[in-house]
């Protein structure tokens, strides 16, 4: 690591400490040369999701596009914002504890209508209205009767 001040290329790291959530690590370092110190954090970088859509098109995944999905099927329902987040948080940590990185729209639809479901039975109805793409009144009342 190169000292921020003299550009040193040697520098001692002086202190170490894991975050409190384990995911980076802070280090205090000191220039070998100049002496003055500074603080480095090191994270692992993670592999992007990758969504594959119904038409093949690979896309990044996008936890705003999914916050906006959710929004909608919430509308003048009791789930907060702080549920869509808790909602999104799961699914994205759902999809990176397994062992790819690519992942079917219908597969994370899956994910994301299952959690809402936990949190609100009519926001979980609209949600897979649109993602299963309900075509008649026959597919809506066999959603219901699986609720029921």
């Amino acid at each position: 690591m190169f000292c921020l001040f003299c550009k040193n290329p040697d520098t001692e790291v002086i202190e170490t400490r894991l975050s409190e959530d384990g995911s980076t690590v802070r280090r205090r370092r000191q220039c070998q040369k100049c002496e003055k110190r500074f603080t480095t954090h090191e994270k692992v970088e993670d592999l992007p999701i990758l969504v594959i859509k119904s038409d093949g098109r690979r896309e990044r995944f996008d936890r705003d596009k999914l916050r906006t999905g959710l929004l909608r099927a919430i509308g003048k329902t009791k789930v907060t914002a702080e549920q869509v987040e808790t909602i999104i948080d799961s699914v994205e940590k759902d999809l990176k504890e397994k062992d790819r990185a690519e992942f079917s729209s219908r597969i994370i639809g899956d994910i994301v209508a299952r959690q809402l479901k936990k949190f609100d039975k009519v926001a979980y109805i609209r949600f897979a209205s649109v993602f299963r793409r309900f075509v008649d009144l026959e597919d809506f009342e066999k959603e219901l009767k699986k609720l029921l």
